[in-house]
């Protein structure tokens, strides 16, 4: 009898894919990472066409994750050199409040300066952004961590920096427009320094490239992301200058009143 436990039981170990144990180790890290997300940052979305010229967007972020769920915030002004006059400017305004769950029912809601409720965002939309498609609604949150099927490709190097390469797909009850999405983390850190995500139907990738990485408060952040459209000229370029990894949010920086004061 016990022989025969032992036979079942080494079946059955070899019988899981060697990857799946793998996957769930190089998982921990950016699991923890959003599960454990509290900070504020300011800085500038910025496009930049084919020709090289610039277009930059003020920016402010702040993320909390609650029991069950991530919370973002996101707020967009227009930001010439030169400076609209107020009227202009508050046109120019929009809020978007992002909620990602692990079990793949995320929400996007946004609203507009005289707005008196947020307004839910279209699933159909969520592919767009405010400069565009290039950093989408959807790029706002890190769901792929969370995805049903998760496969540990390879170990590369990028730079000096050794990576784990994480391969993520959505299940079919969760909400996103990628049909999947690859991952370069850093090891020792989890953090990604290179995302290529692939677009359901088109078949087109994106490619998010991350630099200036910097420690703080015992968090990983970056201080660019830079979105390229493969086979397009141009990119977009989430730059953040200021941000507190330990902001200290609660759910009152999240509410309607919240998402409509501007």
């Amino acid at each position: 009898m016990k022989r025969s436990f032992v036979a079942l039981a080494t079946a059955l170990l070899f019988a899981i894919p060697a990857n799946a144990t793998d996957a769930q180790a190089v998982l921990a890290a950016p699991r923890q990472r959003v599960q454990s997300a509290d900070f504020r940052a300011t800085g500038h979305l910025v496009r930049v066409d084919a020709n090289g010229v610039r277009t930059s967007y003020e920016i402010a972020i702040k993320a909390h994750w609650f029991p069950g769920v991530l919370r973002v915030l996101v707020e967009t002004a227009s930001a010439p050199r030169t400076g609209p006059d107020a009227l202009v400017r508050a046109r120019m305004l929009t809020h978007i409040l992002l909620e990602m769950r692990p079990n793949g029912q995320s929400m996007i809601r946004i609203a507009h300066p005289g707005d008196t409720a947020p307004a839910n965002l279209p699933f159909e939309k969520w592919s767009e952004g405010p400069l565009g498609a290039g950093f989408s609604y959807e790029d706002f949150l890190e769901p792929q961590y969370f995805w049903a099927n998760q496969t540990a490709l390879e170990e590369t190097r990028i730079g000096t920096r050794e990576c784990d390469v994480l391969k993520s797909a959505p299940g079919a009850s969760e909400r996103t427009h990628y049909a999947e999405i690859q991952t370069w983390l850093a090891k020792g850190i989890g953090f990604p320094l290179y995302v290529e995500k692939t677009l359901k139907g088109s078949g087109v990738v994106k490619q998010f490239t991350y630099s200036g990485l910097r420690h703080e408060g015992g968090v990983w952040s970056a201080h660019q992301v830079e979105v390229k459209i493969h086979g397009q000229a141009g990119s977009t370029l989430l730059i953040i200058d200021h941000g507190s990894a330990k902001a200290n949010l609660s759910l009152k920086d999240f509410s309607p009143e919240q998402l409509t004061r501007f």
